[in-house]
């Protein structure tokens, strides 16, 4: 079987995919995940880290569903990394939980509610691994630079930021392209989060969002010069405990894969 190139978020690296479902719901699930993106990434040449929470601790209702739960969810994590052979994404919440998931997880990423915890950031710094911080949808981009370089004050070599919308009046998300290019002034790779840029948080107890909007933000940002694209993508999005609205059903993914990829090859052409 095929395997995706190698990523990494080292300057002048190939164009990368963070995907999969938005939380551990269950081995079945993220199984499933896992392979079949997998084998889109292997046939497009295009390297692949694969992501899911163990625990969806930023919920709206505190009555929400937040996933499998740290030890539960990092022993699914790690039997997808080694059946699959994909580098792993999973969040960090607390900085006592940074040692313990760095033991599975290939990247650490800091929530983008969490993107000034000083503490946070230092904690999954040390940990040794690569480091993806989110913007806060409060957040200005060149705020992210000082974020970053906490990051590599406390040891991080390989550090990342993702973009995943600003705060839009009260129940709205605008993705600011120009915030990819402010971003990369911290010299560290830029991230697109299409998915979470399509919410529209606020009223109620679940986030809702724009599910048709995840492919022309995924062509606008790559058109603008993102290093690498985030998606969630689940197997029944209907059926997903969290992010209903937001993920991307396993089977559109090759079609936005494929427009992607498009758009970055022409952009190379013009560079």
């Amino acid at each position: 079987m095929a395997e995706p190139p190698a990523f990494s978020f080292s300057a002048g690296a190939p164009f990368f995919l963070i995907a999969g479902p938005c939380a551990i719901e269950s081995r079945d699930v993220v199984f499933r995940a896992a392979e079949s993106l997998r084998e889109m990434c292997a046939a497009r040449d295009l390297p692949l880290v694969f992501k899911s929470s163990f625990d969806k601790a930023n919920r709206t209702s505190g009555g929400s569903e937040r996933g499998a739960g740290m030890e539960k969810g990092l022993a699914i994590l790690r039997e997808a990394r080694e059946q699959f052979s994909l580098p792993v994404l999973t969040d960090v919440h607390l900085p006592q939980q940074a040692e313990t998931v760095a033991e599975v997880a290939d990247v650490l990423q800091i929530p983008a509610l969490l993107c000034r915890q000083t503490d946070l950031i230092e904690s999954c710094a040390r940990a040794g691994k690569k480091l993806l911080i989110k913007k806060g949808q409060f957040a200005a981009p060149g705020a992210m630079i000082h974020a970053a370089k906490k990051a590599r004050a406390a040891g991080a070599e390989e550090v990342a930021l993702c973009e995943r919308g600003f705060c839009f009046g009260y129940g709205d998300l605008v993705a600011d392209m120009r915030s990819l290019v402010l971003m990369r002034e911290s010299g560290c790779p830029v991230v697109f989060d299409a998915s979470h840029s399509s919410q529209k948080p606020g009223g109620g107890t679940v986030t809702g969002g724009a599910r048709g909007m995840i492919l022309p933000l995924s062509r606008a940002a790559v058109a603008a010069g993102a290093d690498g694209l985030f998606v969630e993508a689940h197997p029944d999005p209907a059926n997903a405990i969290s992010d209903k609205e937001t993920q991307m059903p396993l089977s559109e993914m090759p079609r936005l894969l494929d427009e992607v990829l498009a758009v970055r090859r022409a952009l190379e052409k013009i560079q």
